[in-house]
């Protein structure tokens, strides 16, 4: 049996022994001078003086090819050695700069720990005392004297003490509202958008309180909020996200120690504004994907999933001070029912792709095309409150209810997506849809091309995820069921997401 291995393998030791004798060996052949210089010495001797310069120049070729070949391989060793120098180096400082950023935000929470216990050691602590000087109840440093540890919402309660609502429109509908939009962006602020792009930005209002513009840059993801802004006079808030956000705190700000202040940032403030009113509020997170949005929006991501109102609350501070804003109470904030957020995403090298987790809570609206110019007559702002925005939402869910036959092809097709591609709706999509369309329908849209919409920006955008190249026949299936279902002509947009998908494979 020992003699059968050693030639059984004998036979794969010569194949291989052949390969690596016939490269080196033809590589050795290249550069063997002595056998160019044999060959000289056998045919020189009867050569003519043209015959002698023809020589010489071919001798010559034959150094560059080999000069050639010794730079191409010297070339691509040194080119393959500084990209893994390079991709090693630029991960090393990516690592080392996160690392960097968490110990500061550690010392800097060590630094507000340790000088506010020195103040209280050398008596910056003060304390409550009955009449007869007994007791010794603790108070905190800036508690009880008169001096707000929030001060720029201190400020909104002072400047609100006596403010006095607007006359608002409360006779508008939901088409006129985004006709009366679209003619004030094109008149008084030149941007032109398309109908159907608006009125997927009013439904979106209906179902979530987070909408993500996405596409190509220079579409108007950022200027479409800060028109409606303008239109509802009452200027959106722009928060430009930074590659270092990671927590809330970048929304909300955070709690000082040493100071005994509360460092309040601007989206807090208009969140905080929007609790004295009724007006319509946005905040727009520019550049949301810059860094990862499950990090610095999770909480909000829970609250605003919560059925009741009532829980949207926030924990600014452990506990309540008396000078504490009208609207904290013991420290915690509730979420204004008048403000809704904007983001604004780009799919590129420089930033992260955004969770599944938070596009099935969010409404994305893609914008690949710049709009098409117009005449519009000269339009004035719009005064309305969210009340009424509201009322006009539940009035559309009310007229214009997904009809049962829709939700029974819905469901087919549901258990279609679950037998071929093991992916399923989910009850909060099959709401969504519920409330998104009939309000795309107010709007002046159509329901097929509101299903249209849900199915293939909350279903079919899913199918990135999966393995496509297994897929692929079952994608024309797809396409075809659809058809079946709902009609050759309907769900365009579906399908030709699906087509796009196939060409990626």
């Amino acid at each position: 049996m020992l003699d059968f291995i050693k030639s059984f393998l004998g036979v794969l030791w010569k194949g291989l022994s052949a390969i690596f004798v016939g490269i080196f060996g033809g590589i050795f052949q290249m550069f063997n001078f002595p056998d160019y210089f044999d060959v000289f010495k056998t045919y020189s001797p009867t050569w003519s003086a043209g015959e002698w310069v023809g020589a010489i120049v071919i001798a010559l070729l034959v150094v560059v090819v080999l000069v050639g070949v010794v730079w191409l391989v010297v070339w691509g060793i040194i080119r393959i050695v500084g990209k893994l120098r390079m991709k090693v180096t630029n991960q090393d400082l990516i690592d080392e700069i996160h690392n960097l950023k968490r110990q500061i935000v550690k010392l800097t929470q060590e630094k507000d720990r340790i000088l506010g216990m020195r103040l209280n050691a050398v008596g910056e602590t003060d304390y409550n005392f009955d009449e007869e000087g007994e007791g010794g109840e603790k108070k905190e440093e800036g508690e009880g004297t008169g001096e707000s540890r929030f001060y720029k919402l201190t400020e909104i309660d002072q400047i609100y003490e006596n403010y006095q609502a607007p006359e608002y429109d409360d006779e508008i509908t939901l088409e006129g509202l985004c006709d009366r939009f679209r003619n004030f962006a094109c008149a008084n602020m030149k941007l032109f958008y398309e109908k159907r792009v608006i009125r997927l930005f009013f439904a979106g209002f209906a179902t979530t309180r987070l909408l993500i513009l996405q596409g190509i840059s220079g579409t108007g993801k950022t200027s479409l909020p800060y028109a409606v802004g303008q239109f509802l006079d009452n200027p959106t808030t722009i928060a430009s996200v930074q590659p270092s956000w990671r927590d809330r705190t970048e929304l909300f700000g955070y709690f000082n120690e040493f100071t005994k202040r509360f460092n309040e940032t601007e989206v807090l403030k208009k969140m905080y504004e929007a609790t004295w009113n009724h007006n319509i509020y946005l905040t727009v997170l520019d550049e949301m994907n810059i860094a990862r949005v499950e990090y610095y929006f999770a909480e909000m991501l829970s609250i605003l999933e919560m059925p009741s109102r009532a829980n949207w609350i926030v924990d600014l501070v452990p506990s309540g001070w008396p000078n504490d804003p009208k609207h904290i109470v013991k420290g915690r904030f509730t979420l204004p029912e008048n403000m809704w957020f904007i983001g604004t995403a780009n799919n590129d090298d420089s930033t992260f792709a955004i969770s599944d987790k938070v596009y099935d809570r969010a409404i994305p609206i893609n914008i690949n095309s710049k709009g098409v110019p117009f005449d519009a007559p000269l339009t004035e702002k719009l005064y309305i409150s969210n009340t009424h925005l509201e009322d006009l939402f539940h009035k559309a869910q009310e007229e214009h209810k997904v009809s049962q036959e829709i939700i029974d092809k819905i469901n087919i097709l549901d258990d279609y997506v679950i037998e071929h591609f093991r992916l399923a709706f989910g009850n909060r999509i099959v709401k969504q849809l519920k409330e998104f369309v009939p309000v795309y329908v107010g709007c002046g849209g159509t329901e097929i091309d509101g299903i249209d919409y849900v199915l293939c920006n909350k279903i079919l955008r899913k199918f990135e995820s999966l393995n496509l190249g297994y897929i692929r026949d079952e994608v024309d299936g797809l396409i075809e069921y659809l058809s079946e279902l709902f009609g050759e002509e309907n769900m365009q947009e579906s399908k030709e997401y699906l087509q796009r998908l196939k060409k990626l494979f």
